[in-house]
């Protein structure tokens, strides 16, 4: 009697042991294969519109989200596996470091100073520094920013540049976002907003700022925007390029710089050569 309670209560520990088992088992099957269960997370840019947006009904759009898009596809994860990370100029190098995001696509101009810090796949997009102003400024040229207030985002090279070679005497304004800045400019606390075009272009075409602010039309500096990946992990970096390789060669790239550029007449560049970067 002794031996049937014991196998008794054996069965039923073996049964709960095949129960936990087949449980977990569910669990990592629906983490495997083509990404599986798996989540990727990326970085992207919040208030950035064309680019990296953040919608009021909590969905995302922009060109940056769409290159993301198709490279995560690449990888293997399908855009419902994709958990956006918002990474704002001053945390970029940061987020890869710390493995916070897997890459970032984020407006990431390629520089020297930046490439001893993480690694980076591209060029997918040559963009150019330029200004926004209100449309009644009479400021046409980089020099007439000299005693004006401009306004760019912390951790961004734009404002420095400017500062550095173009006009000595204009005074910075360094804020947490774009959506602040372009605030300052509407309020008249700024005279201009420095970026890149691209970014400065999709914040004139947005309904409640049409009419209000035009471009200087000026090229400033040259952007290689790069998707950021940590250092040392090239397996990555050689992956997402064959991935933009393929963007560009079945006409998604043209595609999706159409939807996000083309409302507001913005001139894109061609398609960079993956490693060209232009000085």
């Amino acid at each position: 009697m002794k031996l049937r309670r014991i196998t008794a209560a054996s069965a039923v520990a073996l049964t709960l042991v095949l129960t936990a088992t087949a449980c977990g088992g569910d669990d990592k099957d629906s983490a495997s294969g083509s990404g599986g269960g798996d989540k990727i997370k990326v970085g992207i840019k919040y208030d950035q519109p064309g680019l990296g947006l953040k919608e009021p009904d909590g969905s995302f759009s922009g060109f940056d989200v769409d290159v993301a898009t198709y490279v995560a596809k690449q990888l293997g994860y399908k855009p419902d596996q994709i958990e956006w990370v918002e990474t704002k100029s001053a945390d970029r190098e940061t987020a890869l470091a710390r493995g916070d995001v897997k890459f970032i696509a984020a407006t990431y101009s390629i520089t020297d100073e930046r490439k001893a810090k993480v690694d980076f796949a591209g060029p997918y997009l040559l963009a150019h520094q330029d200004l926004l102003v209100k449309k009644d400024s009479d400021i046409s040229k980089g020099t007439d920013l000299n005693g004006k207030k401009l306004c760019s985002v912390t951790g961004s090279t734009s404002a420095q540049n400017v500062k550095n070679t173009i006009a000595p005497k204009a005074q910075l304004k360094q804020l947490p976002g774009y959506s602040e800045c372009i605030a300052g400019l509407q309020a008249g606390s700024v005279d201009a907003l420095t970026t890149d075009d691209s970014i400065l272009a999709g914040f004139a075409s947005q309904d409640k700022y049409k009419g209000q602010f035009k471009l200087a039309g000026l090229k400033l500096s040259n952007e290689n925007y790069g998707i950021g990946v940590k250092k040392g992990d090239s397996a990555t970096v050689d992956k997402i390029n064959k991935a933009l390789e393929k963007m560009v060669s079945d006409g998604s790239w043209e595609k999706a710089v159409k939807a996000n550029f083309g409302p507001a007449n913005y001139k894109n560049e061609p398609a960079p050569k993956i490693g060209q970067i232009v000085q």
